[in-house]
């Protein structure tokens, strides 16, 4: 079932709510501290997030507003537990946007169904991929064609790992794993960095990602995902391996071969307003892309130069 963290220091003291959810397999995770409770979420998300109004220091708002700009948590529901004087003045909803509410006086009935939909929801619009978390082919379509619907300029980029089913092969899929959740945390990072609210990073599946940055960020966050790969990659290799420079194992047809150490490769295609109409024209651009850069030696990153849409020649 799920992971339920509150943070309701003065309306969540009724021992029913806890004992109802927990009664239901859920497992629930009551934290007064607040600095600890951002701390718990930040660093093991939870399934469900319920959330108190009126935290000391408009932390509540600040908790809210955080966890929708992290590129791993902006789409963990957040319910906030509002008091009946919050629904008689009203709320300023960009300052909370969260998923639903719940009154400080409500029935523990309709919590329970409050509940129930609000993780029914995350599951049936939510496409996180389950071994990252970061959103999965729906979102990252929906956001390359924001970027051309907007008329924004940015750089979209397709990354993944060379040589990934031979290490996978060689290895085994746990370590494999270990490597593209490796990844997907250097790719969040830089692109939070870089990118900001303007970032974005979803995950294909398998060794596959797609980022999206501010046009003039592309080459200083490609120079920064390229340096941080290389430098943990090796982590992930034995001695051997890695004094040899490259290691054995077999190719897709099942010839024993020896391979390079694995590298990221990444693909980029810059979206200027008018050069695109469709998020599939990028993708095909981007596959075209790939070739070429997949069969550079070690870490790489290609920017494509051609021209397109309205400014081709």
């Amino acid at each position: 079932m799920a992971r339920i963290v509150i943070i309701a220091p003065d309306f969540f003291n009724r021992p029913d709510y806890a004992m109802c959810l927990e009664a239901k397999g859920h497992k629930v995770i009551i934290l007064n501290d607040i600095a600890r409770a951002v701390d718990t979420v930040l660093t093991d998300p939870p399934d469900l997030l319920v959330l108190q109004k009126g935290l000391h220091m408009h932390l509540d708002s600040e908790v809210v507003q955080a966890l929708k700009n992290n590129l791993q948590l902006a789409l963990l529901p957040v319910i906030l537990i509002i008091s009946p004087r919050d629904i008689t003045s009203g709320i300023d909803w960009s300052e909370y946007p969260v998923d639903d509410i719940i009154c400080s006086q409500t029935a523990v009935d309709e919590l329970m169904i409050r509940i129930d939909l609000a993780l029914a929801r995350k599951k049936r619009i939510g496409d996180n991929n389950p071994l990252t978390q970061l959103p999965g082919n729906t979102s990252i379509l929906k956001s390359i064609q924001g970027v051309i619907d907007e008329g924004r300029e940015a750089a979209v980029a397709y990354a993944d790992i060379d040589s990934f089913k031979p290490f996978n092969d060689r290895y085994g899929f746990s370590r494999g794993d270990e490597v593209i959740r490796m990844l997907s945390r250097v790719l969040v990072n830089v692109i939070r960095e870089q990118g900001g609210a303007d970032g974005f990073v979803g995950h294909v599946g398998g060794d596959d990602f797609v980022f999206i940055v501010p046009l003039e960020k592309t080459e200083s966050t490609c120079q920064e995902i390229l340096k941080n790969f290389s430098a943990l990659i090796p982590l992930f290799f034995d001695d051997a391996d890695l004094e040899a420079g490259c290691f054995s194992s077999v190719d897709r047809q099942g010839n024993k071969k020896t391979f390079p150490l694995t590298s990221l490769s990444i693909a980029v295609i810059p979206c200027l307003p008018g050069s695109f109409s469709h998020f599939g024209e990028i993708a095909a651009a981007a596959a075209q892309l790939k070739k070429k850069v997949k069969a550079m030696s070690g870490n790489n990153f290609l920017v494509d130069r051609r021209t397109y849409g309205s400014d081709a020649s």
